[in-house]
């Protein structure tokens, strides 16, 4: 993760936005308030899809049990 300065990533800003579209960087941009996260809209989406799949009791073990089972068993299934 990329920490910044807001002046700098003012100037940067075409730039950072670049580097997390194309390399899915993460950029921590520090201010007298706070900070903030630049982040691609792609990771953000996955981010939040993540956590509100593990707010879902049992989705872990459910997914574990999909990993292993066969893909012959899996193809024999008739999806409703």
């Amino acid at each position: 993760m990329l920490n910044i300065n807001i002046t700098n990533a003012r100037s940067e800003l075409y730039k950072l936005a670049s580097s997390c579209i194309k390399y899915n960087n993460i950029v921590n941009i520090n201010t007298k308030e706070g900070n903030v996260i630049l982040m691609s809209e792609e990771d953000y989406n996955n981010l939040v899809e993540s956590l509100y799949l593990a707010g879902i009791p049992g989705i872990y073990e459910s997914i574990e049990e999909g990993v292993k089972t066969p893909v012959e068993v899996c193809e024999k299934i008739k999806w409703k």
